[in-house]
């Protein structure tokens, strides 16, 4: 059987990987609904793209609190 140390360090280094990706992915859904509420003229879908910046911005804050958990 594996060392259990090593194992957690493992488990965490992917955890670290798979959250780094995500926040990637976030950040590029934030940009992307910037661009979108900047090109936008009809007021119901600048309201969408409002709501959408918003919630991935939360996400993008949750992602990155969670990331500085694992390095602490």
């Amino acid at each position: 059987m594996r060392n259990p140390k090593k194992r957690r360090r493992a488990l965490l280094r992917m955890e670290r990987q798979q959250l780094i990706a995500e926040i990637a992915r976030t950040k590029t859904h934030i940009d992307s609904a910037r661009n979108h509420f900047e090109q936008e003229v009809d007021p119901t879908l600048i309201d969408c793209y409002i709501y959408e910046l918003n919630a991935a911005q939360l996400r993008y804050q949750f992602l990155l609190r969670r990331f500085k958990t694992l390095e602490a």
